[in-house]
């Protein structure tokens, strides 16, 4: 099989992340496997459309999100416009190491393989928080204790940094615009869901899980605190919750029973262990962080699905969002 050509896609939404932007596409300038294109896309901010046309260089394409407004119309508008076989995402806070394309598309010589995602690394504006778990590393957009630590499949990659085949994803209709973030709101899955769409249309691949394909990814201050940790759980409860209801609820959540019922127990006795050893309440209050995370998700997803077993919801037709006209 020949090589495959790669289109990378950033999306963007606020004047605020400019310098992190400027960044990302400087980490994919600088990539050992060098990108065929680079498309960012702007989400709905004029202003920030204009200084990137006018800014971010020649070899960058720079088009306005003509979907949904928010981040999975963004990426359903590169989507379309990208010319590779395969679509590699990048955060717009998020830089990649320079082998990052190269271990992505490396694996994309296996015609099964419909889908690669990478290792997300905090790069945190403040320092960790000492209270802050690793089994929550979602809770900023990363990568979590209880991934693979070597290639493995996996249901679905984590946002900031996967990629896939650009033509499956047309086939099922993109990202779902009944998910995923718009703004800077803390909800998200959209992912997730167009991963259990794919592997529902396309049984016999899957996706990969490769840790040596790193993005650091920038966490601000303001999402080092402890409010932003309980809001981004309920948030992903309430996002869980629409996966469920647009996709099978066992799949939506099959990862999840796992870390519910594995990841966090091990992370707890870990730190009450640690709290017996050293004779320190921050390990206490660290396993204590661990079991509030996992009740909040959980209170969120069944809030939702509450509502959504009460309320008259959106349907699953149109549940995603293509560019008016194509822009490629």
């Amino acid at each position: 099989m020949s090589a495959v050509s790669v289109s990378v896609v950033i999306c963007a939404y606020t004047m605020t992340r400019w310098a992190q932007l400027v960044d990302a596409v400087g980490s994919v300038r600088q990539q050992t496997r060098p990108a065929d294109e680079i498309v960012v896309v702007i989400d709905h901010c004029d202003d920030l459309l204009d200084r990137a046309k006018n800014e971010l260089g020649a070899d960058v394409r720079v088009l306005a999100n003509d979907a949904a407004k928010g981040l999975s119309g963004a990426r359903n508008t590169g989507v379309e416009a990208a010319s590779g076989d395969v679509v590699a995402f990048l955060d717009d806070d998020a830089a990649a190491e320079p082998a990052w394309l190269e271990r992505l598309t490396a694996h994309y010589a296996d015609r099964d393989v419909i889908g690669v995602g990478g290792l997300v690394v905090p790069a945190w504006a403040t320092g960790q928080p000492w209270w802050f778990p690793a089994e929550f590393g979602w809770v900023v957009g990363c990568s979590y204790t209880g991934l693979p630590v070597t290639t493995a499949p996996v249901r679905n990659p984590i946002g900031a940094n996967m990629s896939f085949r650009r033509e499956p994803v047309r086939t099922v209709g993109g990202f779902s615009t009944s998910v995923g973030r718009v703004g800077a709101d803390a909800l998200g899955c959209e992912e997730t869901e167009l991963s259990i769409r794919l592997a529902r249309r396309f049984p016999t691949t899957r996706i990969l899980h490769e840790p040596t394909a790193v993005a650091r990814h920038h966490v601000p201050a303001e999402r080092a605190s402890w409010r932003y940790f309980v809001r981004r759980c309920w948030a992903e409860g309430i996002s869980k919750a629409e996966v469920s209801r647009l996709a099978d609820a066992h799949q939506a959540l099959a990862s999840e029973r796992t870390y519910a019922l594995h990841t966090i127990p091990a992370g707890v006795a870990r730190d009450l262990a640690a709290a017996l050893r050293d004779l320190s309440p921050r390990w206490l209050a660290r396993a204590a962080v661990s079991l509030v995370g996992l009740l909040v998700t959980a209170t969120g997803y069944l809030s939702r699905r509450v509502r959504i077993r009460t309320v008259p919801s959106i349907t699953s037709k149109g549940r995603s969002s293509w560019p008016k006209h194509r822009t490629g």
